[in-house]
């Protein structure tokens, strides 16, 4: 009986442990990102023929997968994030922000399927947006 006691009390002890270092390291991701002066940064979303023509070429080569990537010019940092082939029409893309924060540019983006009442067509899709902001040198974190 006292040694079935002893494993019971181990066994509590180790799923509260286990728990408390749960909790410590989501703690420590959540406030890595936020932690820093988060500063929004302004940025417009770019229709498909305002594309620079090579941008356009690698997006359509890619664009059935998941996508994210950056691409550079002169004087513009274009973001693009894609979520590959989709079964139907009826998706869009929302940009929840785009910001700065510990030395990292956070794009925030989300997938929004069709809505429940919305005429869908059976036909393959393949969402993505791209994102023009003033020319930037940190890397680019996508939360998608």
């Amino acid at each position: 009986m006292r040694k079935l006691q002893k494993i019971l009390c181990c066994t509590i002890l180790l799923f509260i442990m286990t728990g408390l270092s749960f909790t410590g390291l989501v703690g420590c991701v959540k406030g890595s990102e936020d932690s820093g002066d988060r500063k929004d940064i302004e940025f417009t979303v770019v229709e498909n023929e305002d594309l620079p023509a090579e941008l356009k070429k690698l997006i359509d080569t890619k664009k059935d997968k998941t996508l994210r990537m950056t691409y550079t010019t002169k004087d513009y940092t274009y973001v693009v994030a894609g979520y590959g082939t989709k079964e139907t029409s009826g998706y869009s893309i929302k940009v929840n922000g785009v910001y700065t924060s510990n030395d990292n540019l956070y794009a925030d983006i989300d997938l929004l399927g069709p809505g429940k009442d919305e005429q869908v067509n059976e036909v393959a899709t393949t969402p993505y947006i791209v994102i023009k902001i003033e020319k930037r040198e940190e890397p680019v974190v996508f939360k998608m």
